[in-house]
């Protein structure tokens, strides 16, 4: 069986983490706050976010872009910890992205987003991957996703991968020099499994968080499941980080549907031990 470690109790709603000098960086969607923790468990809020959701992610120059559903926009954080435009979003979709941003290695920035309001009880649209390039320009790149969720970019820059929640699999694409995206194709169908967050190791194998599951499965490219961690709550997403990258971080918390409400304070963050350092973005 897995050895759990519980570095955080009592968060209210945990997605997006993130590993970044020395701490996992995450977002929690219900107190509106960017929380950084260290292996020990000592935590920092970074910042106050006003939005459900949010997601975070790093440019390669160092600046962090943080994506406000609330305001469809694209923001940096500044060095006073205030928040400034980096893109507006509002003519990507109709409805607010946040669901996940992912920065490749040349700085094109990924956002993506459902067709609808699930929270809401709206009819099923298919969702969409927005590209605000690094000159700031803003546009869609890629569309027809069930439910767009966790994203990974491989370490050569060539392929983004899309969790498709509603699909149950992770899609993937090509990344042409200009940032559009083609060549979609399934990377791993994932049978019963329903993906939210993702990220990559050494191996290209991927990790994906599985809420209704509650598990977080490995699986390399075409659906072999490796290895399957199971828990006693909902698994929202996951990052490999670590001072070798070889500790594996998930977000959990129990889910009981749209009522977000309901659950509030049983999230967690959990760490433990991978077979495969972390590659690529994030």
């Amino acid at each position: 069986m897995t050895e759990l470690r519980t570095l955080m109790s009592g968060v209210s709603f945990g997605e997006s983490p993130r590993w970044h000098q020395g701490r996992l960086w995450f977002c929690d969607w219900g107190a509106e706050q960017l929380i950084a923790v260290d292996l020990e468990g000592n935590s920092e809020v970074i910042c106050r976010v006003p939005s459900f959701p949010f997601c975070i992610d790093w440019l390669p120059d160092g600046r962090l872009l943080i994506v406000s559903a609330r305001e469809r926009a694209l923001l940096t954080l500044l060095p006073d910890r205030s928040l400034a435009l980096h893109a507006d979003l509002s003519k990507v979709s109709d409805h607010p992205p946040g669901n996940e941003i992912v920065v490749d290695g040349r700085g094109n920035a990924y956002v993506n987003g459902p067709g609808f309001d699930m929270m809401v009880g709206e009819p099923f649209a298919p969702g969409t991957v927005a590209l605000v390039s690094p000159d700031g320009s803003v546009g869609e790149v890629a569309g027809g996703i069930g439910f767009p969720n966790g994203m990974a970019v491989t370490p050569d820059n060539r392929t983004l991968i899309v969790a498709d929640s509603y699909g149950k699999e992770l899609i993937g694409f090509d990344i042409e020099p200009d940032g559009s995206l083609s060549n979609r194709r399934a990377w791993a169908e994932l049978g019963d499994g329903v993906p939210d967050g993702i990220c990559l190791d050494s191996e290209g194998a991927s990790w994906y968080a599985d809420v209704p599951n509650r598990r977080c499965v490995r699986v390399r490219e075409g659906g072999e499941v490796l290895q399957t961690i199971e828990l006693d709550r909902g698994c929202f997403a996951c990052m490999l980080g670590g001072e070798d990258g070889r500790t594996l971080f998930l977000i959990a918390r129990e889910w009981h549907g749209p009522d977000v409400g309901k659950g509030a304070g049983t999230g967690q963050v959990l760490a433990t031990r991978a077979p495969a350092p972390h590659a690529g973005r994030p």
